[in-house]
This record gives structure tokens, sequence and C-alpha cells, in this order.
């Protein structure tokens, strides 16, 4: 995926950009001071770099960037996975407002900057000017090497996780085994009482029901007594009557057809009634005062009240109290098994050590083979008898990334010896180590394009012609956009931009123009030779291109 279209509204000193990008290989040129770099920083904006208000250009409410990306396969199902909409292209937007605010969206939804950096990293790979300080860093150093054998340490650091989790289990049971057993003595204690009741689920609120039955017992009697002798027992009782009504209206229907309808629903009323004395009548039959079952109920609710004041719970709560302790009481037995957890750490350490193993095999394997890779692209940077080493050290402790420390040494020319790269001397060997190591590595990344912002710095004469040669042969595959100082790199590209920077008014802008023919030989001239530009630059630059095929 190649970058197609840049935008930029209010940006640093940019008012106004709205700028196409080929493939191939572009060189971004001019002045010192003009913003060549603004570009880059842009793109790192739009692609989830930190928003601030530093950006906006002075006198504007806010900032505006899009920039406009070839789609490809695996940037499609990314989008698909996280939700967002996609087609042929893929547009990234990002806004900060004097406030601080900050907005993005991904092809028009809205999107979070952690998205935005995620889906970035798929898109470009910059190397900065200051590249080398990462070779110092340990963190950088393995990274490199990882990538390069095409591993990564996310199972290691798991499994390294387990294993510390586990030591740090074993160590606080051997410091607590004594307070341990009094919990676990108190916990069985409690448990037993609770056992001793042995409270069931739902049988609450089955007791309290009940005893509610029986100690109304009588007055449920009475009730039911009183409601089937007015409903069938008493001489005018509700279904005698009933039937009287119902007899007199089928007597009449033949004469009056509107008593069929009324007489039909006396009948089912009827019916009804009967039904419901029926039921009194079965109601009446096997209920009975029973005072030793009450008293049971008594008894068992007594039991139940006590034991929740004790715990301070409601009664509710008890039949998942107990099955809480239960649970404490397991866990405190795990806890108190030195014996287990002296075998989980056992356990754990082992699948560490499996995981790590694989990862030392993988970088021993690699790093005498990216070693000789950077040590060939160190002797066409003017570092001819150079040596690059990887070295790989048992690290003093297991760590989250494997069993090993990893450190790059370099010799600068040759008869040296390999020293770290913190303690190489010389800035431009510095500078073109970082640009051996950008060029290895970048043929290693997936992102399409490749922007080198002065990695170039330090270098000149026919080392400078390198650079710039092999920037050109990285874009036959992808695209390459570098920002250099240097003639010898900017006359190898395909495209040529010029970075300027004019008075609008009390105000300073920047502006980007492309350059061909004779605008491109003019602005090499200046990169060779300053602001006064003689016959012999010109020419001078014309060769430059020639021979360049430009």
């Amino acid at each position: 995926m190649s970058l197609k279209r840049i935008v930029l509204r209010d940006f640093v000193i940019v008012s106004e950009l709205d700028l196409e990008l080929a493939n191939g290989f572009t060189v971004l040129t001019g002045e010192t001071g003009a913003g060549k770099s603004i570009l880059v920083d842009a793109l790192q904006l739009v692609t989830g770099g930190r928003a601030d208000v530093s950006v906006i250009r002075e006198g504007a409410t806010r900032t505006d960037v899009s920039a406009e990306f070839e789609a490809t396969t695996s940037v499609a199902s990314w989008l698909d996975e996280a939700g967002f909409e996609h087609d042929s292209s893929l547009l990234l937007r990002r806004t900060v407002d004097t406030q601080g605010k900050s907005r993005a969206w991904i092809n028009g939804s809205p999107a979070t900057a952690t998205q935005l950096r995620a889906l970035g990293e798929q898109l470009l790979d910059i190397h900065g000017q200051h590249a080398w300080q990462s070779l110092t860093r340990p963190e950088s150093v393995r990274g490199l090497l990882d990538a390069y054998a095409k591993v990564a340490t996310d199972v290691v650091s798991v499994q390294w996780q387990l294993w510390r989790t586990a030591q740090d289990q074993l160590a606080q049971a051997r410091a607590s085994q004594d307070s341990l057993l009094n919990e676990r003595e108190r916990l069985s204690w409690q448990i037993g009482e609770l056992e001793k009741l042995a409270p069931g689920a739902g049988e609450w609120p089955a007791l309290n029901a009940e005893h509610s039955r029986l100690s109304n017992a009588q007055a449920l009697l009475d009730a039911a007594q009183s409601a089937l002798q007015a409903l069938d027992e008493a001489d005018n009782s509700a279904s005698s009557l009933t039937g009287s009504a119902c007899e007199a209206l089928q007597k009449q229907e033949h004469i009056e057809p509107i008593f069929k309808g009324l007489s039909e629903v006396l009948a089912s009323s009827l019916a009804q009634l009967e039904d419901v004395v029926h039921s009194l009548r079965a109601y009446l039959r096997k209920t009975e005062l029973d005072p030793d079952r009450l008293s049971a109920l008594d008894e068992r609710l007594g039991q139940w009240v006590a034991l929740a004041r004790r715990y301070k719970r409601s009664p509710e709560e008890l039949v998942d109290l107990l099955s809480g302790w239960k649970a404490q009481l397991r866990a405190l037995d795990a806890a108190a098994d030195l014996q287990a957890l002296e075998s989980a750490v056992a356990s754990a350490w082992q699948s560490y050590q499996v995981e790590a193993g694989k990862l030392t095999r993988a970088r021993q394997k690699s790093a005498p083979k990216l070693a000789q890779t950077i040590t060939q692209a160190m002797q066409g940077l003017g570092m001819q008898g150079g040596q690059f080493e990887v070295a790989i050290q048992p690290a003093s402790q297991p760590l989250m990334t494997g069993l090993e420390d990893i450190q790059f040494l370099v010799a600068g020319h040759a008869g040296s010896t390999p020293r770290p790269v913190n303690k190489v001397a010389s800035g431009g060997e510095l500078s073109r180590l970082a640009l051996a190591i950008a060029v290895t590595t970048s043929q290693l990344g997936t992102a399409q394009t490749l922007i080198f912002d002065e990695v170039d710095a330090g270098v000149g004469g026919a080392v400078a012609e390198t650079v710039g040669r092999l920037m050109r042969q990285l874009g036959v595959d992808r695209q390459v956009l570098a920002v250099t100082h240097l003639p010898q790199v900017a006359a190898c590209a395909d495209q040529h931009l010029v970075v300027s920077k004019q008075l609008a008014g009390s105000a300073t802008v920047s502006s980007v123009t492309p350059v061909k023919g004779e605008e491109r030989v003019t602005e090499l001239a200046r990169m060779l030779g300053g602001e006064r530009i003689l016959a012999s630059t010109l020419t001078h630059a014309r060769d430059m291109l020639q021979v360049q095929g430009v």
C-alpha cells in the first residue's frame, strides 16, 4: 500500500497543501528551516502520533491532516475486524484544535488514535535522523534481531509471567503458613456450624410460607367453611338461587329468545360455582391443625435466624455464605499445599524454558546472517573493512523476552576491534551504520511506504551517491520518501519535491513544489553550490542527473 496523497491545513507553517505522490523513490529538498520534515511530522500525526497544539499554524483554530493510501488485502482484513468500511483506497484524517482536542477518522468513520497507530504500523516505516540512538536501547536491538529472525516474544512473555506468578504464590505460602493455618481453622469451624443447619437452596421462603399457613390454619378453615356454607349449604345458597334463576329463564326462552343467552351464562356460572364448592370441600378434608409440625417449623426458623444474626447476614444469604466459605477453604488448602505449589513452579519454569529455547535457537541462527548483511551494506557506505556483529550473551536472569542479552557491536574500519554501538565515537559512523541497518531491516517489513528523514546526515561524496542508489533500488519494490540535503541522493530520485518558505503578509508559510527539467537542475545546483549558482554548477547538476539516467 503506497501513499497516494497528503492534504494539510494550517499545519506548523503550512497554510494549505494538497500533494500527490508517486511510486518509486521521491526526495524532498529545500533550504535549512524551510520545513522539509513537516510532511514526515504530518504523516506521524495522521498515523496515530502524539497530538500537540504546537503543530497548529499560528493564528489558526485547528490543524487538519489527511492521507490517502492504496488499499491491500491485509489492511482490508484489519478494517473488517475493526468495523470500518473499505474500498480501493484508504483515507485517514486527523484534526487537533487549540484546546488540545484531537479527532480522527478512518474512511470517514470516527476512530481512535490507537486505531490510527495500529493501522499506521502497517502503512509506513519511518526512519528518523536520530535512528542510531535506538541501536543503544536493548529492546530496540532485540526487536531488530527478532524481526530479522521472524520470531515474536508473545508466547515466552506469557510463560514468563506464569512462572513469576507461580513463584510469588509459593513465596507467599511459605511466608504465611501460620496465618493460613489459623484462617483455615476458623473457616472450618464456621463451615461446621452452618453444615449442622444444612440450609437448602429455596428452603427459607418455603419454611416461611408453610409456617404462615399452619399459624393461621384455624382462620383458613373457618374461611373455607363460611364460603362453602354461602355457596352451597345454606337454605338460600348461591348455587340454589342461581339454579332457580336459570330454570326460570329456560322455561320462557321459547317465547323470548334473549332469555336463551342469559340462561346459558347462568348455567356456566352454576358450573363454576360447583367447581369452587368441590375445591373447598377437598381443602377442608385435607387441611387440619398440626401443632407438632408448627412447633418443628418454629424451631427450624429459629435456627436460621440465630445463625444469620451471628454472622451478620440475612437468612436468605446463608446458603451462598456456606458455598463461599467452602470455596475459600479450598483456596486455602491449595495455598497451603507447598508441594503442589513447588510442582507448579517447576512446571511453569519448564514451559518457559521450552519457549525461550526456541527463541534462543532462532536468534543464534539469524544473528550471523544479520551481521553479514549489515557488514556488506557498510562497505558501500564509506566503512570499507568495517564489521558488524550481533553479540548474544546469557542474561543475568530470565527475562520476559528470553534467556539472553543482545548487543550490537561495530568496527568502523579494518583492523579495529568491534565495540558496542554506544562506544563508537564518530557521529558519521553512527549515521552510516543506522542507514545500513535501516536499509537492511526495511527489506523485512510489510509496509509499502518507507520514509527516511535525513538519515544520510554525516555522509557525503561517493558514499552519498551509494545511499541514493540504495534508496532508488528500494524504490523498485516499495515507495520510498526521503528528506535529504545531499544532491547525490536527490539526483537518484524518480520524483523530486522542493520545500520552500515565503512571507505571506507578516506570516511565514511553507510550500511544496514538484520540480522537473531545468527546475530540478537548478535545485541540484543550489544544493551543490549554495545561493550563488554558477554555470559550472549547473553543468555538474545536469551531469549528475544524466549519470543516473534521469
